[in-house]
């Protein structure tokens, strides 16, 4: 009969610590993760929050090293869990506060815990190793309804923009009037509904994930990531230009047809394209520079 030997319990306990904690969250966080992922199956607006804790999973397992881990009981991290618990409790029992602010805090506290919970478990050394997934893990927090707000209004007026640009450039007599586009025989209203704030915050979190997995340079990440931003808005208005085009050269149906509602996954792929080719220059650019830099002169 084979038993573990103590260095191999030791080594499996941050694993195990970290599990029990988790489950412990759990817990006390049911109520605002349970509403959490309701809002993000439920709403639009917060589709992405599905995508972030399998990603984040995966981002972990794929970087994950044993060797990194270098466990250190810290009571400063314990106390910082300790308060976050107690934030969480006493925010549970505030009636002060607007639903939606309130969820956003609970969920913030509820993802500083864990970030402080792996660093009480598994050390400084693999949460620095593991920085991005882990602060990838805040996007969980669903943004209040007034930055939601604020977020469309913006997509909308920047659409609204973009497609009257693109009419000009179409040669098609077009005028711009806050959110309404006068194109000849029909009226364009930019609605909160076709600011595409779904498609829009999937592809900068896509974005984000291709910055990570195959940019090196922080600044190459960042300017990847701030691409998809106006890539997201370009989109946009191509959608409202085509739709526009269509109805008024081809047939007014495609206004109310399947393109309107359904055509978003396209213009979501053209705008993923174009990522792609930023990202390959991007790249291209960064094995140029390591290629230079490791040359040795003759």
């Amino acid at each position: 009969m084979q038993t573990a030997s103590p260095a191999s319990a030791l080594k499996l306990s941050p694993r195990w610590l970290f599990c029990s904690l988790a489950a412990i969250f759990l817990v006390l966080w049911w109520s605002p993760l349970a509403a959490t992922f309701s809002l993000s199956i439920h709403d639009d607006q917060y589709t992405h929050i599905l995508l972030i804790l399998p990603i984040s999973a995966a981002l972990i397992l794929l970087d994950w090293n044993p060797q990194d881990v270098l466990t250190r009981l810290s009571l400063p991290i314990a106390l910082l869990i300790l308060a976050a618990v107690l934030s969480n409790f006493i925010l549970g029992r505030t009636g002060t506060l607007p639903a939606d602010i309130l969820l956003s805090l609970q969920m913030l506290t509820f993802v500083v815990s864990c970030m402080a919970a792996f660093v009480l478990c598994f050390g400084t050394r693999a949460f620095h190793k593991l920085l991005f997934p882990l602060l990838f893990l805040l996007l969980l927090v669903p943004f209040p309804g007034f930055v939601v707000n604020a977020i469309v209004s913006l997509l909308q007026h920047s659409s609204a923009a973009t497609a009257h640009a693109i009419f000009i450039l179409a040669r098609v007599p077009v005028e711009q009037r806050g959110l309404l586009i006068h194109i000849p025989d029909l009226t364009l209203e930019v609605a909160p509904e076709c600011s595409s704030i779904r498609s829009s915050l999937v592809l900068i979190v896509t974005t984000m994930v291709l910055a990570h997995l195959l940019l090196r340079t922080w600044w190459r990440k960042l300017l990847l990531i701030a691409l998809a931003i106006p890539l997201a808005v370009a989109k946009n208005g191509l959608r409202i230009f085509v739709l526009g085009f269509l109805a008024i050269r081809v047939d007014r149906g495609y206004l109310f047809g399947r393109l309107h509602h359904q055509g978003g996954f396209v213009f979501f792929l053209i705008a993923l394209a174009g990522v792609f080719l930023a990202l390959w220059i991007l790249r291209k650019s960064e094995i140029k520079q390591a290629t230079n830099r490791n040359r040795i002169p003759a």
